[in-house]
């Protein structure tokens, strides 16, 4: 028996009026979608309550471990991601690449991820940035080290004694001034400085001018949050059973993975945007059963990276790409294999439009099994809306893997 959990990151939403009264998944209707939603249908609360909802909380529920005992910041579950370990002394966070409009003081978060940099650009920009004389003093004066990547993602790490951080998520701010969201609490006058110093020297960096030339924001800021110190998980394969991987583009999924003994490849193309490399992220899912994996974790982004963009046509697009190119091909595949399979598919957490924030709302769930397939149905929030709520991600795992 072969199992997948196919998550769309943040695609649950409201009913919207210009899609009829209808939520995006119900509007989209997903052929495929509703193929798995023939199976059993239910609802889970991915992110306890004592917690703001997030990606963070929620992957650690959908692994399988308790947030309430185990969580300790988002940063480290990406620094994991990264392969960077922390010392029991040390703070990560998250360093965004973002955009401001406007001078910096007074400027508005116009664009949390510097409208979707990612590659050689994205690169240079921040090393290029730690390289320069007087941002490297800074860091140097909050021992702070950071590693750069790719993407729009960065990791920071600095030495830290246990006063908390106050740091606010950019994408939680989109369309506001800052100036009421800069980071609080431990180093705060530090790191201010570096978010200050970092917008002088990125607006005049001649990667943001040709990107301007292009038609696109630039990448013109950098914004500090996320914090927390190094985090141990439970092994899933100890406890429940099975060996897996989990395929997708973000670090944060990636590092929870991978600490809780998952294997989590980099997938070329993988960007976590609407443009990403479908083909190579369910072929890399499909191999990884074939070599022996009992389970593994598919994951899209997309939904929830164009919801905190506010852009409804996108997100749109993004449910309909789940379900042509990755839902579909992985059901035809394990159909063509001749083997059992039990399938799952799932948003994280909501991440509504009209706020373009996250919310706790419980979440829906689908379960195929190829040996008792029911009739096709709209998987969406509505269908689920009369299924009980579970509170744990041990419970839901184990619905999948038919473990009583």
């Amino acid at each position: 028996m072969k199992y997948m959990l196919i998550v769309g990151d943040g695609m649950a939403d409201e009913k919207i009026e210009a899609l009829g009264g209808k939520t995006p998944l119900e509007y989209v209707a997903g052929a495929n979608m509703a193929r798995v939603a023939g199976g059993e249908l239910g609802r889970i609360r991915t992110c306890p309550t004592v917690f703001s909802p997030g990606s963070d909380v929620a992957f650690l529920t959908l692994l399988g471990h308790d947030p309430v005992k185990c969580y300790r910041g988002r940063s480290p579950l990406e620094a994991a991601g990264e392969e960077i370990a922390l010392r029991e002394n040390e703070v990560s966070f998250r360093m965004n690449l973002a955009t401001i409009d406007g001078p910096y003081e007074g400027g508005v978060m116009a664009s949390y991820n510097g409208d979707g940099i990612d590659g050689e650009d994205a690169y240079r920009l921040a090393d290029d940035l730690t390289h320069n004389p007087e941002f490297a003093a800074l860091m140097e004066q909050a021992k702070m080290s950071i590693t750069v990547t790719d993407t729009f993602r960065h990791i920071a790490v600095v030495d830290a004694d246990d006063e908390p951080f106050e740091l606010t998520p950019p994408h939680d701010i989109a369309g506001r001034v800052i100036d009421d969201y800069q980071p609080k609490g431990q180093k705060a006058e530090l790191m201010r400085a570096l978010q200050k110093t970092a917008h002088r020297i990125l607006s005049e960096h001649p990667v943001n001018k040709k990107r301007v030339a292009e038609g696109h924001m630039p990448a013109n800021a950098v914004w500090f949050w996320g914090a927390g110190r190094a985090t141990i998980l439970d092994s899933f394969t100890e406890q429940f059973g099975k060996t897996g991987s989990a395929v997708s583009a973000v670090p944060l999924v990636r590092g929870i993975a991978w600490l809780s003994g998952l294997k989590a490849p980099r997938i070329p193309g993988a960007t976590g945007t609407l443009d990403t490399n479908y083909e190579g992220k369910v072929q890399a899912a499909l191999d990884a059963l074939r070599s022996g994996d009992d389970f593994v974790l598919l994951h899209l982004e997309a939904p929830d990276d164009l919801s905190h963009l506010g852009d409804l046509e996108g997100k749109v697009e993004s449910i309909r790409r789940l379900d042509t190119r990755m839902v579909g091909p992985v059901l035809g595949a394990l159909d063509a294999s001749g083997e059992d399979y039990r399938v799952m598919i799932m948003p994280d957490h909501y991440t509504l439009l009209s706020t373009r924030t996250h919310d706790g709302t419980p979440v829906p769930y689908a379960i195929y099994d190829s040996r008792r397939p029911g009739a096709p149905r709209v998987f969406c929030e509505d269908a689920c809306a009369d299924k009980p709520v579970l509170t744990s991600g041990v419970q839901l795992l184990k619905r999948l893997f038919e473990q009583d």
